[in-house]
């Protein structure tokens, strides 16, 4: 296994995907599930990101040939984008767009409503009403939070980067260990959301966003000079 290649790929996932930043907003839009329904839409959230994952590292280098777009080009363009992204979460942002506000309203509402049952009438007779849960919650589960929070264009950049440096069965090995290590992570920190979030104080928070988006951002400026180095080699001259 390509064990720098393995600590690279880890360091950039988990920046990115960093679990204890989307922690408060898994807790927000799930917060009118019991435990047992908050561990299943985390457990689908995890699920939905190993498929992205896979289907972005297996055919991410077969989109770009498709377009005449080549590693190195991706490499300085994702570079870009993670900057951006880096310098976002350094000013205290989102490693992700969230949505609009019409869409954040949305989510937030579909996620505080009642899970079915009886509920009244007008005139006070009880009737029973259709489940919503399974329709939110797999909003929730998909959009926003695998959705571009955890696999957004950050995430896809950094997949079809690091999956064109591999070029050896070591190398993909490594790749895949990496995106496995962090869901597993985020799998154990959805889990026990609750927990985590009751010791997680507002301030700690913050001090993690901004330091992934240093990491971020320092990985990024490695994507673009290496990228633009492969592409004018005149500038190692």
């Amino acid at each position: 296994m390509d064990v720098p290649l393995l600590v690279r790929a880890f360091g950039a996932f988990f920046a990115i995907m960093n679990p204890f930043v989307v922690l408060p907003m898994f807790l927000v839009l799930t917060q009118a599930q019991d435990l047992t329904h908050q561990r299943r839409t985390g457990m689908r959230i995890v699920l939905y990101c190993l498929v992205m994952a896979a289907i972005v590292m297996v055919s991410g280098t077969a989109i770009l040939g498709f377009f005449g777009i080549s590693v190195d080009h991706f490499r300085v363009a994702g570079g870009i984008v993670l900057l951006m992204i880096g310098l976002t979460m350094l000013n205290g942002g989102s490693p992700a767009h969230e949505g609009t506000p019409q869409e954040k309203a949305r989510l937030r509402a579909r996620a505080l409503q009642p899970s079915g049952g009886l509920h009244d009438e007008p005139g006070g007779r009880p009737v029973a009403v259709a489940e919503p849960e399974t329709d939110a919650n797999a909003d929730v589960a998909f959009y926003p939070l695998t959705f571009p929070m955890l696999l957004g264009p950050g995430t896809i950049a950094s997949l079809i980067v690091f999956t064109g440096q591999a070029g050896s069965v070591p190398g993909f090995l490594a790749i895949v260990t990496a995106v496995v290590a962090v869901v597993a992570i985020l799998a154990v920190v959805l889990w026990f959301a609750p927990a985590i979030g009751n010791r997680m104080s507002q301030t700690l928070r913050v001090i993690m966003t901004r330091l992934m988006g240093m990491i971020i951002a320092s990985i990024a400026v490695a994507m673009v000079i290496e990228g633009l180095l492969s592409l004018l080699p005149a500038l190692r001259g």
